[in-house]
């Protein structure tokens, strides 16, 4: 028997490399508005908290702006067309899922990210092994609140205590907490292993395959 009976990740900086298309269309739509652009490494330090935290740190006056929504409704319609330019699966994913799912644990991605791009992203990008993906839709609170976590768990028929919560970034150690779910933080996503440290991660990895030993999974002489 596995550890751990489920396992749900984090999207972005976790299963997928997004930041580039992420900055591309945050570039166009701050072009567009006239509003001066931002690094690929100023957009990293935004990610996290959903898009309208990231647009609220990219545009000047954030909320304030009188062209925050149509900033975020721009920022939405680039981006749902050009969200697979760049992004890619981190080294090792992929087969990482496969062993998992091979080995009967329950899988699942819960994100900050809108809730249509969520699900399209992990269907293109993992849907053999991942049926599960909520992100924001404003049915449920975004992380580090544990409602799309407790939802995914109930689809999964999973336990919070027998499930490993996957993620990069201080949040998710805190959703992971607030759900009682097992926090695991990745080195490879946003966030470098120190804040990942200082925020109490029950388990830190450098690789995916890793996740195998925790889980109790083989690694088949990975």
């Amino acid at each position: 028997m596995n550890k751990y009976d489920a396992v749900i990740f984090d999207l972005d900086g976790t299963l997928l490399y997004t930041l580039d298309d992420v900055t591309d269309s945050m570039n166009y739509m701050l072009g567009l508005h006239n509003f001066p652009l931002r690094s690929r490494e100023e957009i990293r330090s935004f990610v996290g908290e959903g898009a309208g935290q990231l647009m609220e740190r990219a545009i000047p006056g954030g909320r304030g702006n009188p062209e925050f929504e149509k900033c975020l409704s721009d920022y939405f319609a680039h981006y749902f067309s050009n969200m697979q330019n760049k992004t890619y699966p981190f080294e090792g994913i992929t087969e990482t899922l496969k062993r998992l799912h091979e080995g009967s644990c329950k899988l699942a991605v819960v994100s900050n990210k809108i809730d249509s791009a969520t699900k399209e992203l992990t269907r293109s990008y993992f849907g053999e092994y991942i049926k599960v993906a909520i992100g924001q839709s404003g049915k449920f609170a975004a992380k580090p609140a544990p409602d799309t976590v407790f939802q995914a768990l109930d689809e999964l028929g999973a336990e919070a205590a027998k499930t490993l919560y996957v993620g990069d970034m201080e949040i998710d150690i805190e959703t992971a907490r607030n759900s009682g779910t097992v926090s695991v933080a990745v080195t490879w996503g946003y966030r470098d292993r120190r804040a990942l440290e200082e925020n109490g991660a029950r388990y830190i990895i450098d690789k995916p395959q890793e996740l195998l030993g925790i889980v109790g999974v083989g690694s088949g002489g990975w």
